[in-house]
């Protein structure tokens, strides 16, 4: 990560949606940026921080669902520099087509705490709505910052689920669910 990046500057962050002709230009940071939140103790389906190889293969198998419309991909940038990311899971079977999913939220620890995920998380919510979803729901360890993130922007709890995870400590960690009506 760019070390000229300062709190001050993260003002100046900017949110797209990547298309799947442009997957192949943002794999290599949204690798960088996986293996770092995982090393960092992520809880996003790694048990060790995964090698570049098997980042990759996961990002690879995101971009399946980009090419399909099931999936969107947004990547906060900032000074050009990708310093996260998130997704929105649209795929549902016809009586679901009103909800969507937050997925994989992830900022680059050395930004973490600037507004990049507030960011990300607003858009994904104007690109929710705009495909006409009106209620969105995610899952998140309970606890950590993020939920406290999401509390914020309107999400409530549907529930916790106990030793739902387990985290790269090896300890199986609760997941609250959450959603919010938009």
């Amino acid at each position: 990560m760019d070390p000229t990046i300062t709190p001050q500057r993260l003002t100046a962050c900017t949110v797209e949606d990547v298309k799947a002709n442009q997957f192949d230009q943002v794999v290599g940071p949204l690798t960088d940026i996986l293996m770092a939140c995982v090393e960092q103790g992520a809880s996003i389906g790694f048990l060790d921080t995964p090698d570049a190889e098997d980042a990759f293969s996961f990002w690879y198998g995101v971009s399946g669902s980009l090419v399909s419309g099931g999936r969107r991909l947004l990547v906060a940038r900032f000074a050009g520099q990708i310093v996260g990311t998130v997704q929105l899971v649209l795929a549902a079977p016809a009586n679901g087509r009103h909800r969507a999913e937050i997925s994989k939220l992830l900022v680059h620890p050395d930004v973490r705490r600037k507004g990049v995920a507030r960011l990300l998380m607003q858009q994904t919510e104007t690109i929710a709505r705009a495909d006409g979803r009106s209620l969105l729901f995610l899952e998140t360890r309970t606890g950590d910052a993020a939920e406290a993130l999401y509390n914020s922007l309107g999400f409530e709890l549907a529930g916790i689920v106990p030793a739902y995870a387990r985290s790269t400590t090896g300890k199986l960690s609760d997941s609250s669910f959450m959603y919010k009506r938009i």
